[in-house]
């Protein structure tokens, strides 16, 4: 069983999975753009290296969690990146949500060196990373998949093999097209609520052990009740996602009107300087449009 790793990206998701993957006893190498981000995972044994091509070194899988498309390709291809360390046999895992085609394309080129790409982004959110209870959409090679399986199996509980390269991550682009769709019907049902003066700790209640009951539903209406708009998932992030979701439905020729919608009423929150916050804030948008009226 592969023992030593390299995980570079310490943001929200990249922390609680790499302290996971420490508790499985796994020896692991970190880097991130901040070192003081990793800070909890070096006190709790990792060790820090200053840049991506010496945490990859002489590693058997390097996993990469990171924002966007752009620092995937800096992180594995650009200077000082994994591939200046890279060595035949080696597996890449990008556990972040980024384009199909540039996965693609990435995938090639390591190919090149005998590298595998894995692509498999996560959905579960901050919490799902931290009780290792992640959804994890794979794709690339079914016999690299296979070799980083008990990886995958200390950070999640679903862990589902896609199909070839790229797979993985459109996988996870139709998982946001839902679950941005959840995050609307919580945000107008209970925009609704409050128009027509029902308590909406009340109207929580009724519905979300209904028909309407969803995760969003459950977890982000029980915040917009609190008042709490701190992400579990913030809209900057969500916009890059449904970004790449049109760009890829563009591509495939697949209209998708309820997505163009959400990504622009999520928009009004990004101008009103509300992009960190939590997208439960979509609610927000549909109460301001009532105090226009």
């Amino acid at each position: 069983m592969v023992k030593n790793l390299a995980f570079i990206g310490m943001g929200i998701m990249g922390r609680p999975m790499a302290l996971n993957l420490l508790k499985a006893g796994f020896a692991l190498t970190v880097h991130s753009r901040t070192k003081s981000k990793a800070q909890d995972v070096l006190e709790a044994g990792a060790l820090w290296a200053e840049s991506p091509a010496l945490a990859a070194k002489d590693k058997d899988i390097v996993i990469t969690c990171v924002t966007d498309t752009p620092d995937v390709k800096n992180v594995l291809l650009g200077k000082e990146g994994v591939i200046e360390s890279a060595h035949p046999g080696m597996i890449c895992v990008d556990m972040s949500t980024i384009s199909p085609f540039e996965t693609q394309e990435m995938a090639k080129v390591l190919a090149a060196k005998k590298v595998a790409l894995i692509d498999a982004p996560i959905s579960g959110g901050q919490i799902g990373a931290i009780e290792a209870k992640l959804s994890i959409m794979a794709g690339g090679d079914k016999a690299a998949f296979e070799k980083v399986r008990p990886v995958f199996e200390a950070m999640g509980r679903t862990i589902t093999y896609c199909g070839p390269s790229g797979f993985g991550q459109i996988t996870k682009l139709t998982n946001q097209i839902m679950v941005v769709h959840t995050v609307m019907s919580m945000a107008e049902g209970l925009a609704f609520a409050k128009q027509a003066g029902l308590n909406l700790q009340t109207t929580l209640d009724a519905t979300v052990a209904g028909a309407a009951g969803s995760h969003s539903l459950k977890v982000l209406g029980a915040k917009v009740v609190a008042g709490d708009f701190k992400p579990a998932f913030m809209i900057d992030l969500q916009v890059k996602d449904l970004r790449l979701v049109l760009e890829y439905a563009d591509k495939i020729g697949q209209p998708l009107p309820g997505v163009a919608l959400i990504k622009e009423l999520f928009s009004v929150l990004q101008a009103q300087g509300r992009g960190r916050d939590g997208t439960q804030s979509l609610y927000d948008v549909i109460r301001q449009m009532a105090a226009q009226k």
